[in-house]
């Protein structure tokens, strides 16, 4: 009788358990459904410490649910092998400095944290899916962007080479403007190295040619960026003002599971862009919000920039709420806001593929 009854108890636990990730290593910690410790499991990040933490997780009774830290990246992996296994996997944010200062720093300790946050219901966020078409999105921007960052270093570092090269070097390219710069430096033919002259001209073509041929990269990766951009989200690309690189950057943020989002507020906070009260005493005012994805942000302010250029109904805007006294930031602000719950209907209905 008294095994039965504990064979009961044991039945009736309900686990939740937290995630600590690193890179070679996930540190996990379950509780029951009163907040005790069950224990704690270090894990190696490979699928067959993936299947080890479930198995144990299990061994303590029926798993509710697990926190994950860092499921956009470190976490990843573990995410998407739980999901597959059918288990409910929530988004927990990593402790902050205050929260360290007072319980102390440890893998166990944030396991535990993360635990206690879905416990609490303080994680209540799903992951982004990320397995198949804005995983594609990703990588290629990823790869753009660094060819993008890296051919501008370049192009600084020949103009800052021309300010110190000989004048024989330096007067025939000051005043060029950058493309013709470029092609003028590739076309260098200095020889051997013998002389400063010939050493300026050798470090000059090689800038150059590595300017064309990042620029070439680049420009590929936008043609297949735009491809894909369009054949995933056709409706987010007809917007007026979304380019391919606003597109991909809106498509990351939401994820494959743009649903996972409860509403066009929650996709404001998460790109940045909604308004956060400012008011003290008699003034009642509301400021820019400078946390959330900063990416997102950046794609939200080159539409409304793109608009208030080009769109009549956003440049009427502009000057209606000026006359109304609002300074220009605060109405960028207010267009943000409203390209955030434009671009929310857009990527919550069914996209092409879903």
């Amino acid at each position: 009788m008294a095994i039965a009854s504990i064979a009961h108890a044991h039945d009736q636990v309900r686990v939740t358990v937290g995630v600590d990730t690193h890179k070679n290593t996930h540190v996990g910690c379950a509780k029951d459904q009163l907040g005790r410790d069950l224990g704690h499991l270090e894990v190696p990040t490979t699928a067959r410490g993936y299947s080890a933490l479930l198995a144990w997780a299990k061994s303590h009774g029926e798993v509710v649910a697990f926190g994950v830290e860092g499921t956009s990246s470190y976490g990843i992996g573990l995410s998407r092998y739980l999901q597959g296994q059918g288990h409910l996997v929530l988004e927990v944010i990593r402790p902050g400095r205050q929260d360290r200062r007072f319980r102390g720093k440890s893998d166990p300790i944030d396991a535990e944290a993360a635990a206690a946050a879905v416990l609490s219901g303080k994680a209540r966020s799903l992951p982004r899916a990320s397995a198949e078409r804005v995983e594609m999105i990703r990588s290629l921007r990823i790869a753009r962007t660094s060819a993008t960052k890296a051919r501008t270093q370049a192009i600084n570092a020949i103009k800052a080479l021309i300010v110190m090269a000989p004048e024989s070097v330096r007067d025939g390219l000051r005043n060029l403007p950058t493309a013709h710069l470029m092609s003028t430096c590739a076309r260098f033919r200095p020889g051997h190295v013998v002389d400063p002259t010939a050493a300026t001209k050798t470090a000059l073509r090689s800038l150059a040619l590595r300017c064309q041929a990042l620029e070439a990269e680049a420009r590929e990766l936008e043609i297949q960026l735009d491809q894909l951009t369009s054949d995933i989200a056709p409706v987010l690309r007809s917007r007026f003002g979304v380019g391919s690189d606003s597109a991909a950057a809106l498509l990351i943020a939401a994820g494959d599971n743009p649903a996972r989002l409860r509403s066009d507020s929650s996709f404001s906070m998460l790109c940045g862009s909604s308004p956060l009260p400012a008011s003290s005493g008699q003034t009642k005012r509301h400021r820019l919000n400078r946390g959330g994805d900063r990416q997102a942000n950046a794609a939200l302010h080159r539409i409304v920039m793109t608009r208030l250029r080009w769109h009549e109904q956003t440049r009427a805007y502009m000057a209606r709420r000026l006359a109304e006294g609002k300074s220009k930031p605060d109405v960028i602000r207010c267009l943000k806001r409203y390209v955030a719950r434009e671009i929310y209907a857009v990527l919550a209905a069914p996209r092409k593929g879903a």
